[in-house]
């Protein structure tokens, strides 16, 4: 569980990284990588750890595919409450086949 709870964490930090300038589009764009960096700083210090001590709980495979829900799954929350974006049925469509890949994945 402190892998998964490290993998939510670790994509606040990526998605308001990669994703919150979104909302400022007049600053400058050096201004924005620089904060980006050091946002993201603080994800790979959460996200290193959880898939080191996930590993072997998780295959790599099983990690990657909860870091890819995990990260979906923050992002429509950071769409819709930070963009102001509305999710769509065909967005919870989508969401629905990773999660039956997710089923796929974990099945043994």
């Amino acid at each position: 569980m402190l892998t998964i709870a490290l993998l939510i964490c670790s994509n606040i930090f990526m998605t308001f990284a990669w994703y919150g300038h979104l909302k400022f589009p007049n600053a400058p764009l050096w201004q924005v990588v620089l904060i980006s960096w050091g946002i993201a700083f603080f994800e790979y210090l959460l996200m290193v750890p959880a898939n080191r001590w996930g590993y072997g709980q998780f295959t790599g495979a099983q990690l990657k595919t909860i870091q890819e829900i995990v990260t979906l799954t923050v992002f429509a929350g950071f769409a819709v409450f930070w963009l102001g974006e509305t999710l769509k049925w065909n967005h919870l469509a989508a969401f629905a086949c990773l999660v039956g890949a997710a089923f796929f994945m974990f099945w043994e």
